[in-house]
Parts: structure tokens; sequence; C-alpha cells
């Protein structure tokens, strides 16, 4: 038998190889789709969780924070800011964002100001419920730990 491996190995390798590999793509999407229902909890959405997303949206509240990982990395990753800052316990948590979006922008030396983004108390009661839904997505353990 020879060391070299011929084209007809070769073709066999490369389609074997894709095909595997195509095989093994559709079988992990197959499951991440079946899977999305029972870690998002869509069926717990509410009015009050979708204006806060669109709060969260028209302000680019994306734009210096992330929300699962996913964001830019300039401010606190708010996905667990309702088990950080709230406790856990829904009426603190408003209580919480309430005075903080009224309180900006903090003059804190060698911090970055966030804005005053003047939200009424509803609009930020909504962010709270968009940011209190968010907290119970299974992030299968993201962030690493309680600070993000």
């Amino acid at each position: 038998m020879t060391e070299r491996i011929t084209k007809d190995m070769a073709r066999n390798i490369y389609f074997g190889g894709g095909l595997f590999a195509i095989l093994v793509f559709t079988g992990l999407t197959f499951d991440t789709v079946h899977r999305i229902p029972k870690l998002s909890h869509a069926s717990k959405i509410t009015k009050s969780v979708v204006a806060g997303k669109k709060i969260w949206e028209d302000n680019d509240c994306v734009g210096c924070h992330t929300l699962l990982g996913e964001g830019a990395y300039y401010a606190p990753e708010l996905g667990n800011a309702f088990q950080r800052l709230g406790g856990g316990d829904k009426k603190a948590f408003r209580a919480y964002m309430q005075g903080w979006m009224a309180a900006q922008p903090l003059d804190i030396p060698n911090r970055r100001k966030m804005p005053q983004f003047h939200l009424t108390t509803k609009q930020v009661n909504n962010l709270a419920d968009f940011l209190i839904w968010m907290s119970k997505v299974n992030d299968q353990e993201w962030p690493p730990n309680i600070q993000g």
C-alpha cells in the first residue's frame, strides 16, 4: 500500500468531511430551535415588558450596556441587574430604578456620566419590567459573576 493520498481519496475526505459538518450543523440548529422556548420564557412577556424593550432600543441602552453579554462593554451588564440591584424584589428594584434614573447624570470623578433621559415614572417602570423579565431568561450562568 502506498503512503500517498490519491485524488479519489482526497475527494472522498473532502465530501465526507463536508457532509459530516453539514449534518452536525443541522443537528445543532435543530436542537437550539427546540430549546429556545424552554430557555426564554417568552410566554411571560407582558405589554409592560414590550414597552420597556422599546425604551431600551429607543434610548440605545445597548450602546453602553450589555444585556446577556451582548452590547457595548462600556457600562455594567444589566442582564442580572434585578438580582444585583433589587435583590430579587420587584418593588425594591422599581424604586431603585426610579431613583437611579432621576439622579442622572451623577458627577463622580473619573467616571463617565450616564445621560438624563427624562423618562416618566411609567417608562422607568416599563424598563424595570423589561430588565426583570430579562433576568429570568435561562442565560446558562451568564454573567459568570454577580457584578457582570
